[in-house]
């Protein structure tokens, strides 16, 4: 699903209201039958990938997480009003491959922005967006160090999200999500 913001809303990449974010997600990221298992953080939207077990937990879940992410956006940046742009953009996945395209352009999804601008993202060595959930992540192919911050994010419980996504390959860190070339 992708959130985005309005116009007059400042880059959310900014290191301050990431940490702000992480810290309310750890919170609600486990709500029984609704879990927060991926996210990236873009400059005007954020991507994250959801389990839920029915559409009303789905509905409940994006409402709690929708909230605290505008909540610490007005935080951070010492603003008052609404955040968000329009409704959430929520796409179901089916297949295994969706999956794993899916994980991949979450978790790489900065370093595809800077592609689509013709620069490299994070230089050499490669390395996991600090305005993701990757470095919790056990989707890469190459595991980064481990983290030193507890997670924001739980580990998914269906088959999909939690083992069939794996028969198409673990991700590599220098994926650009919708290229053949990696950065």
């Amino acid at each position: 699903m992708t959130f985005k913001v309005l116009a007059d809303v400042p880059s959310l990449r900014s290191a301050r209201l990431v940490a702000e974010l992480e810290r309310s997600w750890r919170e609600a990221c486990e709500r029984g039958r609704f879990r927060l298992v991926h996210y990236s953080i873009q400059g005007d939207h954020a991507h994250l990938i959801v389990e839920a077990a029915s559409a009303r937990d789905l509905a409940n879940g994006l409402k709690s997480i929708g909230a605290r992410f505008a909540r610490a956006v007005n935080r951070v940046f010492r603003r008052a009003g609404p955040v968000l742009a329009d409704r959430a953009h929520v796409h179901v996945l089916r297949t295994p491959r969706e999956v794993r395209n899916a994980i991949a352009y979450v978790l790489c999804n900065a370093r595809r922005h800077a592609a689509k601008l013709g620069r490299r993202f994070l230089g050499r060595p490669a390395r996991v967006d600090p305005a993701s959930s990757g470095r919790w992540s056990d989707a890469w192919r190459t595991p980064p160090p481990p983290a030193p911050d507890p997670p924001a994010v739980v580990a998914p419980r269906t088959w999909l999200l939690a083992v069939g996504w794996r028969r198409h390959g673990l991700v590599e860190i220098t994926e650009v999500p919708g290229s053949r070339r990696s950065l």
